[in-house]
């Protein structure tokens, strides 16, 4: 049989050998095929890229906006609460910080040293401060005002009342406590005089009976002008009220008390010794002052006295911020799972929902890996947002609390960030569960369940 020729093939070979003979075709190289593929290979990687499962993820979120929000409520709640815990606890510290700056931090107390004595351990005074205490460390940088104090203590049976007469028939009231001060108290205290005026440094030199009280030991004593000159009666001496006075800060327990001059004390009942030189002074300048003042007050013996200077931190700041933050912390955990546990129940509704495309899905060559990847970001998508939004709310609420206290407002930027990154861990750990739910589910059991 003779075999037909094909044109452009010589008989007996094939159309490889036939180029290869030639040499190839078109300039082509010798012994080299040209390749033509009609369709481009497709890389695996490529078919399922991290856009498209972010797009399938968040796809179905906003679908059914009511579900969302009652999904997202416990999130909100609980990431407000974490971060108003927060801002609250920095912005009390930061107003407890400010008090304590205008009253301790400004503030040196300067006393006698104590040693012991006898076998008792009783302690008595090792030294003692001047008179002119006031006017030595006037003169010391960074003091603005200088106070002597000294609680006077009455003979048993001694009493201050406020009338001359001591009914036995009446039934007895505590008196008062007695304090002697110099004239520079008002300014030393930072104390408002409500009414009358100060006793000053000559009432001191003349040891003049007259007696300034505080606000709460005037209401006892039912005295609440001096224009009708009253008097009060320490030990049966008549001593004249010439002013009454509040807010003493620095000294609060002198506004029970009854308070005369130091000569006065050192007159009529005795009085040795000062007990106490408060100083007022700059803030920052506590240290020195308290290094200086003893020595200015006894140059020869400065250790019989010990100055008690404000301290760099408030313990009181760092009790109360502690306290705010358990509670804060305990009802913010507290939401938070509650939160959790409801993105964990929508996410697995959610799947029960949509088994049929789940199997659909799988049909079509979806993996398990996809699968809960898919459900895995819905739920982080959906706790990312509850964080987002509660962060803002609980800043907010720190803001018009510290508005409304007349405080200024205290809050972390890193703290709103670390909100929202936490419900987004949130809604990691609640998806979890329903993710691998979703990807155990095979696509004939789905697809016969239509």
């Amino acid at each position: 049989m003779r075999r037909l020729a094909v044109p452009g093939r010589r008989t007996g070979r094939t159309l490889e050998e036939e180029r290869d003979a030639d040499g190839g075709r078109d300039g082509d190289a010798p012994g080299e095929a040209a390749e033509t593929p009609l369709v481009p290979a497709v890389a695996h990687a490529d078919r399922f890229t991290v856009q498209d499962l972010i797009a399938e993820a968040t796809a179905d979120i906003g679908s059914r906006p009511a579900r969302l929000v009652m999904t997202i409520l416990g999130t909100v709640l609980g990431i407000a609460s974490l971060v108003a815990t927060i801002g609250f606890a920095q912005t009390a510290a930061a107003q407890i910080a400010s008090q304590f700056d205008g009253a301790a931090a400004t503030r040196v107390v300067v006393s006698a040293a104590t040693a012991q004595a006898g076998s008792q351990n009783s302690s008595v005074a090792a030294g003692r401060l001047p008179w002119d205490a006031p006017e030595r460390v006037a003169r010391l940088a960074g003091v603005e005002s200088a106070t002597l104090l000294a609680e006077v203590e009455l003979a048993e049976g001694e009493t201050i009342t406020a009338v001359p007469v001591n009914d036995p028939s009446a039934a007895a009231v505590a008196s008062p406590r007695l304090f002697s001060a110099s004239s520079e108290l008002l300014d030393t205290t930072q104390g408002t005089l409500v009414t009358g005026r100060v006793f000053d440094s000559g009432h001191d030199a003349r040891a003049d009976r007259v007696a300034v009280l505080g606000q709460r030991a005037a209401e006892r004593m039912g005295i609440n002008r001096v224009d009708s000159q009253p008097s009060v009666f320490i030990a049966g001496v008549a001593y004249a009220v010439i002013g009454i006075v509040d807010d003493m800060e620095r000294r609060s327990e002198l506004q029970d008390a009854v308070i005369v001059p130091t000569g006065s004390a050192r007159a009529d009942f005795g009085l040795a010794a000062p007990s106490e030189l408060d100083i007022r002074i700059s803030v920052g300048a506590g240290p020195q002052v308290a290094e200086q003042a003893v020595i200015a007050l006894q140059p020869d013996e400065p250790d019989t006295l010990q100055a008690r200077a404000p301290s760099g931190s408030s313990d009181l700041s760092q009790s109360v911020q502690a306290d705010v933050n358990v509670v804060f912390l305990i009802l913010g955990v507290i939401a938070l799972l509650a939160g959790g546990l409801g993105i964990a129940n929508v996410t697995l509704l959610s799947v029960m929902e949509r088994v049929g495309e789940i199997g659909l899905r799988r049909a079509l060559g979806a993996t398990r890996r996809q699968i809960g990847a898919q459900f895995t970001v819905e739920s982080i998508v959906i706790g990312f947002i509850g964080g987002l939004i509660g962060a803002a709310v609980g800043v907010v609420a720190v803001i018009v609390v510290a508005v409304v206290q007349g405080w200024t407002p205290v809050t972390d930027p890193l703290v709103a960030i670390a909100g929202a990154v936490l419900g987004a861990i949130v809604g990691w750990g609640s998806g979890w569960y329903p993710a691998r739910r979703a990807a155990r589910i095979e696509p004939v059991a789905a697809l016969r369940g239509v």
